[in-house]
């Protein structure tokens, strides 16, 4: 629970404390982990971790949009 505790915290600051780019949803607390635990244990460097991060930010403010657009256009 603690470790879910300093997740949430850590993203409700980050939304706080700094816009969200254009083109990308918010830090979440899966993103936040993700780029926590590359720090522990690196796989593959800082920068190559961030590039993924954001891109996987960017994919998925793009699916979202997608799916609202699609979700009006067949609402009556």
């Amino acid at each position: 629970m603690l470790a879910h505790a300093f997740l949430a915290v850590t993203a409700a600051t980050e939304r706080r404390d700094r816009p969200t780019p254009n083109g990308l949803i918010p830090l979440t607390g899966n993103e936040i982990q993700h780029l926590f635990a590359a720090l522990i244990s690196p796989v593959h460097d800082l920068a190559h971790r961030l590039r993924w991060s954001h891109w996987r930010r960017w994919h998925q403010a793009r699916a979202r949009l997608c799916h609202y657009r699609r979700q009006a256009a067949t609402r009556p």
